[in-house]
């Protein structure tokens, strides 16, 4: 699937982001800034065919992150009871200003879906390879989660390798097919992947430097 977005016209910083709300995904995934004149008035300040595509983005993100699909933080909507003097969260909605989609996650689930062109896949960039490819009729996630954990867990802190593989695992299970039908990531499937991309298999505390 191609879109059609202006990525020359958005700022290049916005490619540092490790995370973006779901409105600035929505304004870039339709090739719009969301710093600009136009990203600023949102819907009102777009041509039809963009209030369009804006709208359809939004939904699909903000029922992507409320289902899980998506990595990141939902935040729901507010509503005011005036007789119980309390807010309550909406159920079914989406605080699109608060509520936040990762970055790595959002670009593979555009990949899973066919979307490739546009501000998150800038033409000069080497493709994705074909073993983290979702369309890749030879797609394995296990092997795709534990490569990417193994590219994403570049400093283990004061973890282990293989734990800080596993946390990064969790958190990105429903990138990679690696829940449950409920939703929660599947322990012996983390642990496969963790045991695979774990460059200090002997086991041990972080060294100290000095």
């Amino acid at each position: 699937m191609d879109i059609d977005a202006e990525s020359d016209e958005i700022s290049n910083f916005w490619r540092l982001a490790e995370e973006f709300t779901v409105r600035e995904a929505a304004l870039l995934l339709i090739g719009i800034d969301p710093a600009s004149m136009e990203g600023g008035f949102g819907e009102e300040g777009m041509e039809r065919k963009r209030s369009r595509d804006y709208e359809a983005a939004k939904q699909a993100l903000s029922g992507a992150i409320r289902k899980g699909t998506l990595s990141g933080h939902h935040v729901p909507m507010f509503q005011y009871d005036v007789n119980r003097d309390e807010s309550r969260a909406l159920d079914g909605t989406t605080d699109i200003n608060s509520s936040k989609v990762d970055r790595d996650s959002l670009v593979h689930w555009l990949a899973s879906r066919g979307v490739s062109t546009g501000f998150f896949f800038p033409p000069g960039v080497s493709g994705t390879p074909d073993f983290l490819n979702p369309l890749n009729p030879r797609y394995a996630p296990k092997l795709a989660a534990a490569v990417s954990a193994w590219q994403a867990v570049t400093d283990a802190g004061k973890k282990s390798p293989k734990q800080a593989l596993e946390k990064w695992l969790r958190e990105h299970a429903a990138d990679f097919r690696l829940t449950d039908e409920e939703g929660n990531p599947v322990a012996a499937a983390i642990e496969e992947c963790s045991q695979v991309a774990n460059w200090n298999p002997k086991g041990g505390a972080p060294k100290t430097p000095g």
